[in-house]
């Protein structure tokens, strides 16, 4: 139980913001509009992704790193959709937009937002790692996706204290117990409050929505997957916090997922390695 009791005003001040802060892209949501509506083509996918240069810029980028690349770069976002498929390349979109908006000019906020970003990054990584080695293969890139965002409600609640900051609102909230307290009192309510308000289909809410809750539905694999790699993630301190006694084979999750000690070592080498990926 924390220590620290989030004043009412402050939970209203942040709460009250607009949903409109720089958390998504508008490129990379539109594309993950398409997606959902399951209209378009692979020249449309091109097309809206070459509105903002410098977003098409980041995508080819990362779509040439060491996670996506085949045997030969790709030079366009066209030639990028055509060998990786829309999901993959939607992902990347949000993924290049989630990792510029990671970043603020108040050195406290943004040391938060480079281990927040580090933490959401490496979880995507490894939830996807694990959904291809527990027989997920065919949703790997929407468990991806559901893992990027699971953390959503921080970065929102983050861009919130910065706008305030420079707003002159506030001026002394950026004490590490009180920024951890509106993490936990806030973060999941408001990131599936911005989930809903993109139209994200109800899988992903429903992880930003349940990915901390006691009882939750075993029979959502998705849903085991993306809490397993959070609480592995916590487990090595790739993120905001660390706790090295969490005994991942006890999990739930773990059982849920059939997931053996090596494939859990295997896992956290995994993240580990995570610390150093560009984006």
């Amino acid at each position: 139980m924390s220590q620290v009791e989030l004043p009412d005003t402050v939970k209203k001040l942040l709460a009250s913001q607009p949903i409109e802060l720089p958390i998504f892209h508008p490129v990379a949501i539109k594309l993950q509009r398409m997606l959902s509506d399951y209209d378009f083509t692979v020249d449309e996918v091109a097309q809206v992704s070459n509105e903002d240069q410098s977003l098409a810029s980041q995508m080819l980028k990362m779509a040439n790193s060491p996670m996506y690349m085949g045997r030969s770069k790709v030079a366009t976002i066209k030639e990028a959709v055509i060998r990786l498929g829309a999901q993959q390349v939607i992902n990347i979109a949000i993924a290049a937009s989630q990792a510029s908006a990671h970043t603020s000019e108040n050195l406290a906020l943004n040391t938060y937002m480079k281990a927040l970003w580090q933490h959401s990054h490496g979880a995507a990584l490894g939830a996807r790692w694990l959904a291809h080695n527990c027989g997920m293969r065919g949703i790997a890139d929407e468990i991806y996706l559901a893992a990027l965002l699971h953390d959503v409600g921080k970065l929102y609640l983050l861009k919130s204290v910065e706008r305030l900051v420079k707003a002159g609102v506030i001026s002394s909230m950026l004490d590490d117990e009180l920024i951890m307290e509106i993490f936990e009192v806030m973060h999941v309510e408001q990131g599936h409050r911005l989930m809903q308000h993109w139209n994200f289909p109800a899988m992903y809410c429903d992880v930003v929505l349940r990915h901390h809750d006691e009882k939750w539905d075993p029979i959502n694999k998705m849903l085991a997957i993306v809490r397993f790699v959070n609480l592995a993630c916590r487990r090595i301190g790739l993120g905001l916090k660390r706790n090295p006694v969490i005994a991942l084979q006890n999990t739930l999750e773990a059982e849920v997922l059939d997931l053996g000690e090596m494939q859990i070592a295997e896992l956290e080498s995994l993240l580990e390695d995570s610390r150093e990926a560009e984006f």
